[in-house]
């Protein structure tokens, strides 16, 4: 008796068993109108959806349980889920370059708008004051301020020599002008070897060079930093996801309504396990995302005093005012030291004499206040660009809360994955690394995304720019004596392949439009540059990273 209640009792539990593995036979005739309902309003055909659940040994991807889902609508939703989660992110993305271009446009405004003004002021108040000395030379002003634009929208320019140039076109022509004889070409010669020791115009090339290139370069920087930030946005959301990361994304949002149980909503650390899976390498660029936003927040203190970037690109007639109204004060000895240095010039008998008794006047400016414009747009910028510092590790856990109808609470009633429960799992760390053990996602870490690893690349070379910037250097134009190299040594790029040099010292030569600033176009670069080359050591890290990634993969495995 003993031996036959025992058998039965086994007998039970092995069918409880059955029906635990199969389902419910009753739920064989539950409806599957909800999936209709959900299935046809996703474009689908209602044709494809069983009136009652089937069994579900078709399914690839879903639990395996009695179902309403058949294989074609399995496909179709993994495919659906796939295309909604991509257009997420590309929502996500266009968000945030939609807040860097703002960002962009307003402060590059603002910067060329200085520089505007500033030459208007000059055009205004220079013909009155200094006649003929102005309005004979108009060309070479109008070129300086041309240059600057070029030098501030990213051109191939080295701002220093491109001043020197500028003073000693202007000493010549000027210097005629004073001395109405026309001189002879060597004596030119000679006055320009002279000019660095007379200082003919005083103080001001000086004080022009040493505030104009930080502050040109801070302000470049600035913007080309959120460039360079809403192009890896624009590249990384070009990213296709992985085939495991769609076949996961299926089983988040859509086997819990081919399992019968529509109602239930993701568990909120499910829905995150999938999510930093399936965006492991983007998760990679935070340190070097935090590093370009940290650098650019820091060079904004570059914008502000008497050598800030608002004084300087807005008060460049004030230094040129100062100029010609020095050469005029020292007209005298400038000439004596001149005759003295390079002997008496032969007069022409030809020359005029009127210029000479003309009146000339001098002209005092005056530095703008501050409008407050400048304030306000780098205040709005430094906010927004400190919100969105973790971009790229929250991004798992926004998606799952703005698009993934992800349930509010981790409990009994959220769909873990397999049927409506709890679900037990611990949330995996950020990044590639750290995916090795998630529950959800197959994540191959031996495999980095090369288009994910070539923008950490370039917001690395960007952050580097930019602290050389808060520094006053120009990253990209480096004086051969710097490195003792001497001429000619580490360009990267023969003179016959890059065209001309813009730089007699500089021994690098860079991309002109690499980093260019809306409103630059190829004209304008090639204005400066007959042909372009590659900037050598951004292309040369990039490929020794990709050497360093390639070899190390077999040990990785």
């Amino acid at each position: 008796m003993e031996l036959r209640t025992r058998g039965w009792w086994l007998l039970c539990a092995a069918a409880a068993l059955v029906v635990c593995a199969r389902g419910d036979p009753a739920s064989k005739s539950r409806s599957c109108s909800e999936v209709r309902q959900i299935y046809g309003a996703k474009g689908f055909s209602l044709s494809d959806v069983p009136q009652a659940e089937i069994s579900g040994e078709h399914l690839r991807i879903c639990p395996q349980g009695y179902t309403c889902c058949t294989s074609e609508m399995e496909e179709n939703l993994a495919n659906h889920s796939r295309m909604e989660l991509e257009s997420a992110l590309h929502d996500s993305s266009r968000a945030l370059q939609a807040t860097l271009a703002t960002q962009l446009h307003g402060i590059d405004d603002h910067f060329q708008r200085l520089l505007n003004d500033s030459e208007r002021t000059l055009q205004e108040a220079f013909p009155g004051a200094f006649g003929d000395l102005y309005t004979q030379n108009t060309r070479a002003f109008r070129d300086l301020y041309a240059e600057l634009r070029l030098y501030y929208r990213g051109a191939n320019l080295h701002l220093e020599e491109t001043l020197a140039e500028f003073w000693a076109r202007l000493l010549e022509r000027l210097f005629k002008q004073l001395h109405p004889q026309l001189l002879p070409d060597d004596y030119l010669d000679c006055l320009g070897k002279q000019a660095e020791a007379l200082r003919p115009f005083g103080d001001a090339p000086r004080e022009l060079r040493l505030r104009a290139t930080r502050a040109f370069v801070a302000a470049r920087s600035f913007v080309q930093g959120l460039g360079v930030a809403s192009d890896v946005v624009r590249k990384v959301a070009q990213v296709p996801l992985a085939p495991e990361c769609s076949r996961a994304i299926m089983k988040l949002v859509y086997c819990a309504h081919c399992r019968g149980v529509p109602g239930a909503r993701p568990c909120p650390d499910y829905c995150r396990n999938v999510l930093k899976g399936c965006l492991a390498n983007q998760a990679d660029l935070d340190a070097e995302w935090r590093n370009l936003l940290d650098s650019m927040v820091l060079i904004t203190d570059k914008f502000w005093g008497p050598s800030g970037a608002e004084s300087v690109i807005g008060g460049v007639h004030v230094w040129l005012a100062e100029a010609i109204n020095a050469l005029q004060d020292n007209k005298d000895t400038l000439t004596a030291k001149v005759i003295q240095a390079c002997g008496n010039p032969k007069v022409n008998p030809h020359g005029s004499g009127p210029e000479e008794k003309r009146r000339r006047g001098k002209l005092a400016l005056q530095e703008k206040p501050s409008t407050g414009t400048l304030e306000k747009l780098v205040s709005e910028a430094k906010a927004q660009l400190r919100d969105i510092q973790d971009f790229w590790i929250s991004l798992p856990g926004t998606l799952c809360s703005e698009k993934m109808a992800m349930s509010p609470a981790s409990d009994d009633r959220c769909w873990n994955g397999i049927s409506k429960g709890r679900y037990l799992p611990e949330v995996m760390g950020d990044g590639l690394a750290n995916q090795i053990n998630n529950p959800e996602v197959e994540v191959d870490i031996t495999k980095p995304d090369m288009t994910i690893r070539q923008q950490i690349m370039q917001l690395k070379i960007m952050t580097n720019r930019l602290r050389g910037a808060y520094g006053g250097n120009d990253v990209d134009f480096q004086d051969a004596s710097d490195d003792g190299s001497g001429s000619g040594s580490g360009g990267g790029c023969p003179d016959d392949t890059c065209g001309r040099r813009v730089s007699k010292k500089s021994s690098s030569s860079r991309t002109p439009l690499t980093h260019a600033l809306p409103g630059l176009s190829e004209q304008e670069g090639q204005k400066t540059s007959a042909a372009t080359c590659p900037e050598p050591h951004s292309f040369f890290l990039l490929f020794l990273v990709t050497l360093v990634l390639a070899a190390a993969r077999p040990r990785w495995r």
